[in-house]
């Protein structure tokens, strides 16, 4: 196993422990992804892995939806993903991405996989959940973070309809890291909802 399929693998188990944690009374809880509930944070991350197997031509396999059955739809779109990284020509497979040309695993790694991270705070914060996020995830997050472009916190500067990042929140220097990371990332540390 790759060190990117590794991490992805614990990222995605770190995050399905979350959905699975989520009382089916907290499904429509907001969350601080701005108009997006617990569910639409789910489905958000399911559709990101879609969206990693689209330019091999492939699609994600018929499951329950987010709808029906959160957990069971990201086990699915989990499963597909998994076993892109498990297939060395596919992984290895060149693909367009805002960062440029990468492979196919380098995708995953930079969006979903690490979407994952940050929608994992997401849902654990809409929750109730323990929101912590891994110290070692912070420190490597923390150098990208604060070189995002003021562009990519622009409403669809990269596709119609699409927010990557929100503003800055502004935090103290002597924050806590996590908390710095959240702001520059455009969440409220003390967010609740």
């Amino acid at each position: 196993m790759s060190e990117i399929a590794a991490r992805y693998r614990t990222r995605a188990d770190i995050f399905a422990a979350k959905v699975a944690a989520v009382r089916p009374d907290q499904w429509s809880n907001p969350s601080p992804c701005t108009e997006w509930t617990a569910r639409d944070v789910v489905g958000h991350i399911v559709e990101m892995h879609g969206a990693m197997l689209y330019p091999l031509g492939r699609s994600l396999s018929p499951a329950r939806t987010v709808e029906e059955d959160p957990l069971a739809a990201f086990a699915s779109a989990r499963a597909d993903v998994e076993a892109l990284l498990a297939d060395p020509a596919a992984a290895a497979s060149g693909v367009d991405s805002p960062a440029g040309h990468v492979t196919t695993e380098q995708h995953i790694d930079q969006v979903v996989s690490a979407d994952m991270v940050l929608h994992g705070w997401d849902l654990a914060r809409a929750t109730g959940q323990d929101d912590t996020i891994d110290p070692a995830e912070l420190a490597a997050m923390w150098p990208g973070v604060q070189q995002i472009p003021d562009e990519l916190r622009i409403p669809g500067a990269v596709r119609p309809g699409v927010v990557v990042f929100g503003p800055k929140v502004e935090v103290p220097d002597d924050a806590p890291l996590q908390h710095r990371v959240l702001g520059l990332l455009g969440r409220d540390p003390h967010w609740s909802a």
